[in-house]
Formats: C-alpha cells, structure tokens, sequence
C-alpha cells in the first residue's frame, strides 16, 4: 500500500526542523576587570592551580570539621530546596524541548444510534455488532486512529529559541545550587573557627577572672595590714566584675555558635566534633593556591550562572523575532473506520486526512515589536548584572589577597605585643607585691594583658577567617560528577 503524502511529510519534518535560525550568535563578553590581581607576595604570582578541581577537603585539612561539612551537605534544607529547583528546570526544558517534535496520539471510538423510536445508545468498543443502515436496530460506527494535530514547523527558529532559553534557564538554576552548596561549606568552616576563637576568649575570660580574685584577696590583706587603701581593692573588684561578666557572655555566645553550627549542619553537634580553641585550628586549614590570571572567575558558580542568563536571554531574542513570521502547523491522522466492527481492519477501513495551517501576523497593536524590544532589554540587563557579577568576584578575591599578604606580619606583632604584655605584668606585680609600683600600675598591666590576649585570638581568627573568604571568593570547589552535574 502507498504510504499517503502527509505521512511523508512528517517523516520529512526533523530536516526541516533546522532550517534556519533568527538567534544572535552568542559571543562571551570581555570581562570587565583587569588581566590580573595586585598581589604584593612573590609567592602567590608564582601558585597557579586548576581551581575546578580543587574540593573544600584540600583546604579544610581538619577531620572534624571535614565530617561536619559531609554531613551539612546532606542535611541542609537550603540545598534540598537548591537541587529540587534543579530537577524542576530540568523537566520544564523538557517540556519546552518536546515542542520541536510532533506529539503522536491514538483514539478509538465507538457508536451506536437508534433511527426507529428517537433513542440514542452510544456503546463500547465490545458492542455488538447488528444491523446496518438500512435496519430498524442501531446504526453502529468504529474507528481507530493515530495522528499528529497541530504540530508547528519550526521554519523560523521559534521553538528552537524557546528549547535554548529553557536550556540555559536550567543550566542557571543547577549553577545557583552549586553556589548553594560552595557557600554551605563556607559558612560551615567561618562558624567552626568562630566557636573555637570564642572557646578561646572565653578561656581566657576565665583565667582573667581566676587572676583578679586572687588580686582581691591579696588586696583584702594588704588593707586588713594597713599597706593598701581602699580604693586599690576597689580597683582589683572591678577587673575581676570585668571578667566574671565577660565570662557569663562568652559562655553565652558559645552556646549561640553551637546552635549556629547546628542549624547548618541539619542536626546536633557531639562536644567531641567541636574544636577547644583556636590555637587547635590554626593549622587545619591549607594554602588556596591562586591563578595569576583573573579569568579563573568565569568559574565561580554565581558568575556563570549569570552567564547562562545572558545566554537565555539572547536566546529568546531569537524567540521574539520568529514571531514576526508566518507559523505553519500540520495535522495529520490516519486509521480504520467502519460501520461493523467485523470489518474494522481490513483493507478498505483504512482512511486519513492531512491538511496544513499558516498563520501570519497582521496587526497586532504593536505586540510583536513590544515583545522583541523587551528581550533586547533583557539580554542588556543580563549582560549588566554578567559584568556585576564577575566585577563583585573580582573584588572579594581582591580583598582575600590585601589580607592574605599582610596577616603573617600582623600575627608576629599581635604575637610580640601579647608577650611583652605578659611580661609586664609579671613584673609589675611582683613589684607591687614588694611596694615599689603602684597598684594602678598593676591594674594597667593586667588590663593591657587582657587585652593583648584577645587581640592575638582576634588575628587568629582572621587568619582562618581569610582562607575561608578566598576559598569562597574563588569558587574553587569541584561538584563535577554530583548530582548536580547531571543533564537532561
């Protein structure tokens, strides 16, 4: 048997599918930042590293806090919520994508009509088969069908647009949850160093505290003695109100990044997961080597997200053009019909029909060139909000490198200035205790100590604190062969 003229057609339409595109040709735009960072340390020019393959274990070198973050990233809510966005894009440019092919459906039906008394009797498939057209029973009529209604010929490139916008719309999603994910394990290792520097702080709030009792109590002797006035126990009172109170807040905030780690982990935290103080950590985090190169940011995850939507929008420029043009759609059905079900599928129960529609725009009231000035504007504020996002990288790795060149130098002074706190305080109590110095001197000592102790947790602090925000500002984690690489 002959195939029919329609049918032919249809297997004819994937050539036809690609006939032309109105799309602009996607160019990546220069970025707009310098070729380079201003790095003042020799040794970081010479450090260059594929930071795609670099994972928060090479950086984050302590176990505990390594377990933590595994455990963050299959706990958190935020990131359940980030891949499930991924799964929904994935499938609306599935449904975008399945327009450029003609949706086939199949139909039976069955009837049957009464001509003697008026009634209607409208039966299944299994009915029976009686009498015909010129009886006094029910009229009956089968058909089987398969076919395609309405499938739009994609002459113009309308739906192939459409298909790529969608495209990198889901490209953009999976990217954001890949940001998700990196500023998770970020966020994890600022709040695992900030409890240990608080731990720290509060440790020495404690000691502080024990010290100014025991300068009560020497105090108290020395004015039950006649040695010492008042006002010197009053003064040692007030050091040790000092510390008892920074004791009772610190212990506090402790408590409060306990249950800040807490809530980003998506569970509770064991004491033996926690770190005692910041002197522990101040190795358990390692170097990120850094590219001389600035174009290593077209890697961070929130700048090529907005790059896949700079390229969605230049995709549906393409979009807004077609519609100027003419939309032809075909319909196309074959199948068997007849009036016994007996003879449903044999030869000459085979029909069809085919027939094509055009419609072409004519007026719209300005709708059409409304709809491609908009896309244009778009893809204009997706090529902004592109050079924002890699200007906005640009400097957070610049920021990580002024700190990262000077906290070495800042550490040694911090760690100078607290020794030679220390000393002076020693002496000037021994000389106190033996008469020579006033107690004012002493108390002066002893709070420039105090002082000098938080300062130097402070820079440690900063020290860890730093790497995190160059890890996170360089977007160095590698999520390729997760889930969230996966493609549709």
């Amino acid at each position: 048997m002959r195939r029919p003229v329609s049918l032919q057609l249809v297997a004819l339409l994937p050539g036809l599918l690609g006939a032309c595109s109105l799309q602009p040709k996607y160019v990546r735009p220069d970025p707009a930042i310098p070729a380079g960072w201003r790095i003042a340390d020799p040794a970081l020019l010479a450090s260059e590293s594929d930071l795609a393959s670099l994972g928060y274990q090479a950086v984050f070198r302590d176990s505990r806090l390594q377990a933590l973050i595994g455990r963050g990233l299959e706990n958190s809510q935020n990131l359940k919520a980030a891949v499930a966005n991924v799964a929904a894009a994935r499938g609306l440019y599935r449904v975008q994508r399945a327009a450029l092919l003609p949706a086939i459906n199949g139909t039976a039906a069955a009837s049957a009509v009464e001509n003697g008394n008026g009634n209607f009797f409208n039966g299944g498939a299994g009915g029976g088969a009686g009498g015909g057209a010129g009886s006094g029973g029910p009229r009956e009529n089968y058909s089987v069908n398969i076919g395609a209604s309405a499938f739009e010929l994609d002459l113009f490139g309308r739906l192939r647009s459409l298909s790529d916008a969608q495209l990198n719309a889901y490209f953009a999603t999976e990217q954001a949850a890949r940001a998700t994910r990196l500023t998770l394990a970020a966020d994890i290792a600022d709040v695992y160093f900030t409890l240990a520097a608080d731990r720290s702080l509060l440790a020495i709030a404690r000691q502080t505290a024990a010290s100014a009792q025991r300068s009560v109590a020497l105090t108290k002797a020395r004015l039950s003695g006649g040695i010492a006035p008042r006002t010197d126990l009053r003064q040692a009172e007030t050091i040790e109100a000092t510390a008892r109170s920074d004791v009772a807040n610190l212990t506090t905030i402790v408590e409060q990044d306990r249950n800040a780690l807490e809530l980003l982990i998506g569970g509770p935290v064991a004491d033996s997961e926690l770190p005692a103080a910041i002197e522990s950590v101040d190795g358990a985090v390692g170097p990120v080597p850094v590219e001389l190169s600035s174009s290593i940011l077209l890697r961070r995850p929130d700048v090529v997200e907005a790059e896949y939507q700079l390229r969605a929008a230049n995709a549906r420029i393409g979009a807004a053009r077609a519609a100027f043009f003419p939309r032809i759609s075909l319909t196309a059905t074959g199948g068997l019909a007849s009036s016994a079900l007996s003879a449903l599928f044999t030869g000459g129960a085979f029909a069809y029909n085919a027939g094509a529609s055009a419609s072409i725009p004519i007026f719209a009231g300005g709708a059409n060139s409304g709809n491609l000035a908009a896309a244009r504007a778009q893809a204009q504020a997706a090529m902004a909000t592109y050079q924002r996002a890699i200007q906005l990288a640009f400097r957070d790795v610049s920021d990580a490198l002024a700190r990262r060149a000077t906290i070495a130098d800042q550490i040694a002074a911090q760690t100078a200035l607290e020794a030679a706190a220390r000393d002076t305080a020693y002496l000037t109590t021994e000389r106190y205790k033996g008469g020579v110095a006033s107690f004012l001197e002493s108390l002066d000592a002893q709070r420039s100590l105090y002082a000098a102790r938080r300062s130097l947790i402070s820079t440690r602090l900063l020290r860890a604190s730093n790497m995190v925000a160059l890890y996170r500002a360089l977007g160095g984690d590698d999520f390729s062969g997760t889930a969230l690489s996966a493609r549709p």
